[in-house]
């Protein structure tokens, strides 16, 4: 009987070399290899991003040279400043723009919270209880399309009716309720995003309704509440025109406010404008960039987990 002997691999064949490992692109490019090839595509989202990195950091370079100038470096065109005039950060500080954006901060996010607890409510029924029909959502964000000085006289009616005039606590409940629209528009969109065999989960184990919204839902929503919360917050941060009407007092003016009133001065001081803007813009910015995480997270994945 012959026996036949099965032919050695090519891995164990006497003197063949094994494969090459498989590296990644960006392996290989790390040890000097062949890089890979960079698409039109890729190309062209590097440039837009550059491009949109240039448009908004080169006016706020500039701003933060002109903080730092005289006003005759100013007056006579210089992009830096020749020596640093620090005493326009000093002049800012001690003008009224601090309180201004106190009265801002506390504004935009108290009229913020106030906004979302009247809008919850009112996007759950439209989404899950159908309230209105399908068109009610547009109709309830049509009034917020509108210019908003056609709202400047009923408002002062009505402030002077509750002696909420020339106060804070008035501007706050004005922004409370000018952005509940467009706060049910955008929270109509998460919640139609939950699953509704959660809530019907919660109704089978004898929750009620309030139990619902409060237990399962607004949970669920943490990264679209705070989303909108900060949408909602920085349109209230950067509101001119209610502002200029319905505060009057230097201690309820906000910080668009106070900026607009250097502007109308007969001696203009740029410089200590250019502080005061950058000190007005550092707040909003800085807690934008604390809660971007939550911001992204809320604006792309909605309430889905």
């Amino acid at each position: 009987m012959i026996e036949t002997a099965e032919a050695p691999s090519s891995s164990l064949v006497e003197g063949a070399e094994p494969p090459p490992p498989r590296t990644s692109p960006r392996t290989a490019a790390r040890r000097g290899g062949p890089r890979p090839r960079r698409t039109p595509g890729l190309v062209l989202s590097y440039g837009w991003v550059a491009l949109s990195a240039v448009v908004v950091l080169v006016p706020l370079a500039y701003l933060a040279s002109l903080s730092l100038m005289t006003q005759g470096q100013i007056s006579a065109g210089l992009l830096l400043p020749a020596e640093p005039a620090w005493q326009n950060w000093g002049n800012a500080w001690n003008s009224a723009i601090p309180r201004g954006i106190a009265n801002s901060l506390a504004a935009a996010f108290i009229g913020a919270l106030l906004t979302l607890a009247l809008a919850l409510p009112g996007a759950w029924t439209i989404a899950r209880h159908r309230t209105g029909g399908s068109a009610l959502s547009g109709l309830i964000l049509s009034p917020w399309l509108l210019p908003p000085v056609v709202a400047i006289i009923p408002l002062l009616t009505l402030l002077r009716l509750l002696g909420l005039i020339n106060t804070l606590p008035g501007l706050t409940l004005v922004y409370a309720l000018m952005n509940v629209p467009v706060a049910i528009w955008l929270l109509d969109g998460f919640i139609r995003r939950i699953p509704v065999e959660i809530e019907e989960a919660a109704r089978l184990d004898g929750a009620g309704e309030l139990q619902l919204l409060f237990r399962v839902v607004v949970p669920v929503l943490g990264p679209a509440l705070i989303a909108v919360g900060v949408i909602v917050a920085i349109l209230n941060y950067n509101e001119f025109l209610f502002a200029t009407f319905l505060t009057q007092s230097e201690g309820s003016q906000t910080v668009p406010v106070v900026l607009a009133g250097m502007l109308s001065e007969r001696v203009q001081d740029f410089g200590r404008i250019a502080a005061s803007s950058l000190l007005a813009v550092i707040p909003i910015f800085t807690i934008a960039v604390l809660l971007q995480r939550h911001l992204v997270e809320g604006l792309t994945t909605g309430a889905v987990k």
